[in-house]
């Protein structure tokens, strides 16, 4: 006679006896993409027996050797992360990941273009396939941070939903290596000063976007997507409600890159100045009303800001009349914050004004800044220190 099913509360599996005797163990390992449950099953003689089984399944699934991915390929994966990560981030950094993730599986691109590493069931990848995969890669050094990264976020999410036991690249370690890529730099005071009066012999109004990118620390998308509205002139402040950039080679609006880059930021004076007469032009030509829905740094069409790689080819054009080094415009940005740091401003203020996710983004960045200030705080043990009022 078949003995009625017996249900253990999720996770500790299940015991039933089939019509022929035979005692079933059935242990849930994890979940296919569809949400279906994925079930390890063995076979025992008795129940004692089926009991013993299914703690010797119990024991190894808590301890992740029994995770049994169904047929899927790395190549395969990684596309069903890619589009579950469309929901979470901008398109523009959705564009990036596929990007470089190309670069570690070309199949990504092209489903007929030879892929070993691509090709291969998720569940056998070794962390020494990963590390020929990185090796092999003619890549910067930045780029192959990012592959790694990309990579162990999308094995994670598999580890995760029990598809693998184990992550393969959380094993692989990056040598740390001579960067090809040349980092941020600080334009020196005389420097800013020689940008300054070549932008301002200039008579385009893409002149006062890299204006506004070393005096406000704008990122260049939060400078072009910028209206009128965005602006408040009395008070002498600056909205940044939204980003302009490039997904595809088509100028495309996007949300601020982080919760912080929504915010409102202070303009000096003398750049304060400069947007006023260029508002009482552009007032003139199309009225008050009008004029706030406008774009600041309108393209051909009007309706639309200027193309996303136009700031880059004025700043080339301006720099080398100036007879400057290379300026790349991130380093107006980076000029902007670095500057703050060096007047004393609190990292948290620097942190809000660039628009960064927290103030550990801006430590990390600004590190070298901090710690040349930290040096200056010398104390003399042998120095009097004076108490009470001077």
């Amino acid at each position: 006679m078949t003995r009625p099913r017996v249900h253990r509360s999720p996770g500790e599996g299940s015991i039933y006896q089939r019509k022929d005797g035979w005692w079933v163990v059935a242990v849930t390992v994890g979940y296919t993409q569809s949400g279906n449950p994925k079930r390890k099953v063995a076979y025992a003689r008795t129940r004692e027996e089926a009991l013993r089984k299914m703690a010797e399944l119990q024991y190894l699934h808590h301890k992740g050797l029994l995770a049994n991915a169904e047929a899927v390929t790395v190549r395969d994966w990684v596309a069903g992360w890619l589009e579950r990560k469309a929901k979470e981030v901008r398109p523009r950094t959705l564009e990036g990941y596929r990007f470089e993730l190309r670069r570690a599986i070309p199949s990504l691109a092209d489903p007929n273009t030879p892929d070993p590493f691509g090709s291969m069931n998720l569940q056998r990848v070794q962390p020494l396939h990963v590390r020929r995969l990185l090796d092999g890669l003619k890549v910067s050094d930045r780029s192959l941070k990012m592959v790694r990264w990309l990579l162990h976020a999308a094995f994670e999410e598999a580890v995760a939903y029990e598809v693998i036991h184990r992550n393969p690249v959380a094993a692989v370690k990056l040598k740390r290596g001579r960067s090809r890529e040349k980092p941020a730099r600080v334009l020196q005071p005389e420097e800013v000063r020689r940008l300054l009066e070549a932008l301002d012999a200039l008579r385009t109004p893409l002149a006062l976007a890299l204006r506004l990118m070393l005096a406000c620390g704008l990122r260049r998308g939060e400078a072009l997507a910028l209206t009128w509205e965005d602006v408040d002139l009395e008070r002498g402040l600056i909205h940044v409600r939204r980003s302009w950039g490039k997904l595809r080679g088509k100028g495309v609006f996007s949300e601020p890159k982080t919760l912080g880059s929504r915010r409102t930021v202070p303009v000096p004076n003398p750049t304060l100045e400069r947007l006023r007469a260029y508002w009482e032009k552009v007032a003139e030509g199309f009225g008050e009303e009008e004029a706030r829905r406008l774009f600041l740094f309108p393209g051909r069409d009007p309706n639309r800001p200027v193309d996303p790689d136009a700031p880059n080819h004025l700043l080339a054009r301006v720099r080398r009349r100036a007879g400057l080094p290379p300026i790349r415009v991130h380093d107006l940005r980076h000029t902007y914050g670095s500057l703050l740091l060096a007047r004393g401003a609190p990292l948290e203020l620097v942190s809000e004004r660039m628009g960064h996710a927290n103030p550990t983004i801006t430590l990390g960045i600004y590190r070298h800044l901090l710690d040349e200030e930290r040096r200056e705080w010398v104390v003399d043990p042998e120095e009097p220190i004076a108490i009470g009022r001077s």
